[in-house]
């Protein structure tokens, strides 16, 4: 176990972590557990068949909100408008207690971050939406989001909250007897609760697994007491960095800074689907020009799912080759995953090989390894929708 350096920062569940036996590493600026003495197969294994607790704090969670709230739709549209310069979703037609994932964008198109964005189900919170970050980007975002909303709304990061993720099929079944109010809700919708004994939190059907969950914004002096409450449980154990890598590398997620920055646009990421009609039609987001142009003509490269064929996993950086030798494309993420058996990845490759079951060559230590283009997620989700 390292000793935490003093420039990182620590979330409040820092010493359960090191309670626990948690071998801690520096992550988006901060000393978070990569796993736990079980291990991250276990780990994982764990999650797809139980529950697993993450510590999520690092995230930056934040309320965007004008001065006053609750003055219905036209307040939402309102404090929807300031975002909506930034994203390309249709953030105005939200419904109240909807969650919506987007990317922030500059003004080439270029995704500056992914995000979550929420609108609150109460009608006395209209004109305010619940906003989550990356942890590596969260200042530079929160100062983007300040800029562009001026003194029409004020962004307030929730750095006096901690962030827990449940993930896995009994997640449900644990949180029941914790948060009822959160059983009845779908995926990515967002409940927030006063608790009698951990004051408000919010509890988003959501996560990074591909696995049904939950991400609960609690108090950072209850965070504890509530992370030790969910493992009190014997369905729930702790979950490390290295196995929540696992699982969303299965289940076709991005991670930003590896799989997607500003060089790539979201068509190019294959996430054309978080640019709604509405705003394809208006063409008022950043980089509009651009992207529609792609979604029209198409772009050189695109993010697809790659699986070896062998054992050997191929890891950011290993260069993707046609099969008759022409580099064709990129690793930018991969390794072994343990619900497949086998090695997975994602990365770009020029669009000409993208199409799934395509022979291609990963070039692994100088060896030409065997694979072929994948559809994602490589486990399927299990979303309740």
């Amino acid at each position: 176990m390292t000793e935490p350096s003093s420039r990182m920062k620590k979330t409040p569940l820092h010493a359960l972590h090191v309670k626990l036996g948690g071998r801690m590493v520096e992550f988006g600026g901060y000393d978070m557990p990569i796993q736990y003495p079980e291990g991250i197969m276990a780990e994982h294994n764990w999650t797809r068949a139980h529950a697993g607790l993450f510590d999520v704090s690092h995230m930056g969670p934040s309320f965007l909100a004008l001065p006053e709230l609750g003055g219905g739709d036209a307040a939402h549209r309102k404090v929807a408008a300031i975002v909506e310069k930034l994203v390309p979703s249709d953030i105005a037609g939200l419904a109240p207690g909807k969650v919506q994932l987007t990317v922030l964008l500059n003004e080439d198109g270029g995704i500056v971050d992914d995000l979550m964005i929420g609108r609150p189900a109460d009608p006395a919170r209209q004109g305010m939406l619940y906003i989550v970050v990356n942890a590596g980007t969260k200042d530079n975002d929160f100062a983007l989001i300040q800029k562009t909303a001026g003194s029409e709304a004020e962004l307030r990061r929730a750095d006096d909250r901690a962030l827990i993720a449940l993930q896995g099929p009994e997640a449900e079944a644990v949180i029941a007897s914790i948060i009822p109010e959160a059983v009845a809700l779908t995926f990515m919708h967002f409940v927030r609760v006063e608790h009698a004994e951990f004051g408000r939190i919010m509890a988003t059907r959501c996560g990074y697994t591909g696995e049904d969950g939950f991400e609960i914004l609690v108090p950072a002096d209850k965070a504890e007491a509530f992370a030790e409450k969910l493992l009190s449980d014997a369905r729930v154990k702790p979950i490390g960095l290295g196995a929540r890598d696992s699982l969303r590398l299965e289940g076709g997620m991005c991670l930003y800074g590896h799989d997607i920055d500003v060089s790539k646009t979201p068509v190019a990421a294959s996430l054309s689907w978080m640019i709604s009609k509405a705003r394809r039609e208006r063409g008022d987001f950043p980089g509009a020009q651009r992207i529609l142009a792609e979604l029209k003509d198409g772009v050189p490269s695109k993010r697809v799912g790659i699986k070896p064929l062998g054992r050997a996993p191929a890891r950011e950086g290993t260069e993707v080759h046609s099969a008759d030798g022409q580099v064709i494309g990129v690793i930018t993420s991969g390794g072994f995953g343990p619900s497949v058996n086998g090695p997975v990845a994602q990365g770009y490759v020029d669009t000409s090989y993208a199409k799934v079951g395509t022979p291609v060559k990963l070039i692994v230590r100088g060896k030409e390894l065997e694979a072929e283009i994948a559809s994602m997620p490589f486990v399927p989700a299990k979303y309740k929708r």
